[in-house]
This record gives C-alpha cells, sequence and structure tokens, in this order.
C-alpha cells in the first residue's frame, strides 16, 4: 500500500499517513519505519503494511520512504591537534622573548587569566544556547581574544566544539589572534624598534 505523511510529531515520534485509495488516516509510529537516512517529513510519500496493534487498533507497519534521501556525507575530522599546538607553541615563543629580550612577569598572568576568563564565557554561551538563554555577543568573544583571551578561546572552540563551524566568526577571531600576537611582537622584541624607525609609521 502507498500514502503520504500528512501529520507527524517528531518529538513524540507518530503520526498518520493518508492513503492514496482515499481511507481513513492510518496511525504510524517511527519505530515501524525501516532504517533511514533522515527523519520522517510532512509530505513524505510511503509505502507501508496496515497492521493492527495488541488492542486490534489499525497502524502502518513495514513503512519505507519512496522518496529516498542521500545519505549525509560523513564529515572529515578535524585535526584538534594541530590547532592546539598553537598554545604551548605561543607560551614557548613568550618563554623565549623573556630570555631574550625580557618580558614582564605580569604578562604571564595576563594571558592566563584572560584565557581562563574567556573560556568560562564561551562554556556559559553553549550552555545558553543550548537551554535557549541570554547569549554572549560575538563582538564581545572577539574582545576578549583580542585581550590576550585568545588561548582560552582556542581551547574553547576545539574542546567545547563552540563557535568553531561559522566561517565569519573564525574569520574575525583569527584576526584577533594575528593581532594580539603582532602587538605582543611590537612592544617584547626587537621588532618594536624596526617599526618606529619606519617613516611612515612616524607620520
Amino acid at each position: 500500500m502507498r500514502g503520504r505523511l500528512t501529520q507527524w510529531d517528531d518529538a513524540k515520534g507518530y503520526g498518520f499517513i493518508t492513503p492514496d485509495d482515499g481511507g481513513a488516516k492510518l496511525f504510524v509510529h517511527i519505530k515501524a519505519f525501516a532504517p533511514r537516512a533522515g527523519r520522517p517529513a510532512v509530505g513524505e510519500r510511503l509505502s507501508y503494511h496496515e497492521g493492527r496493534d495488541a488492542q486490534g487498533k489499525r497502524r502502518a507497519q513495514e513503512v519505507r520512504s519512496l522518496e529516498p534521501r542521500a545519505m549525509p556525507p560523513i564529515p572529515r575530522p578535524r585535526d584538534r591537534g594541530r590547532l592546539l599546538l598553537l598554545v604551548p607553541g605561543f607560551a614557548a615563543a613568550v618563554l623565549a622573548t623573556h630570555l631574550a629580550w625580557g618580558v614582564p612577569n605580569a604578562l604571564w598572568g595576563a594571558y592566563s587569566a584572560m584565557s581562563m576568563a574567556t573560556f568560562i564565557v564561551y562554556a556559559l554561551d553553549k550552555r545558553a544556547a543550548r537551554l535557549g538563554g541570554w547569549r554572549v555577543a560575538e563582538g564581545t568573544l572577539h574582545g576578549l581574544a583580542l585581550l590576550c583571551g585568545w588561548p582560552g578561546a582556542l581551547l574553547a572552540q576545539e574542546l567545547l566544539r563552540h563557535k568553531s563551524a561559522k566561517p565569519a566568526f573564525r574569520r574575525v577571531f583569527w584576526l584577533t589572534v594575528v593581532l594580539n600576537v603582532l602587538g605582543f611582537a611590537l612592544l617584547f622584541t626587537p621588532l618594536r624598534e624596526w617599526a618606529v624607525q619606519q617613516p611612515f609609521l612616524r607620520r
């Protein structure tokens, strides 16, 4: 037999099929569907067998879609390790700069505190997104990253899987990383002396 799914409650997992022959609607439960790529959708054409449940009520069984959907592509796993290596890599660069030219001890505390605060803000924003609560503005997240919190932001994106798939957000995030690292280099390495000597920076 064939029909069309005309009612469906995805939260409860059941609905009704209207047969092509114009008969009465037939109850269908999600467990009656054959393995498929996605959830049932209203308007979907189906084939089925009519049966009865334990109480003798009519219901659809062995339900199959007549509109097969392609299986969604399996996402390629991202290489978390490679990105997370930026955090110890930057810490090593700061240590090397400290040994070569000196870096204020407070700088370590600033990066550590801001990174921890940024990680917590990301975690709270993810929780709010899941529960439908008040969200943190993206500008605030970028501001925290720029103000020495980008290591914590990177850890949150990779470990919590939050704000890690939105291209526009990621572009701005990496810009804040570049600006922060560039600022560090201009303040604590010989690059500062080179920059001061450039005519276009003295105007």
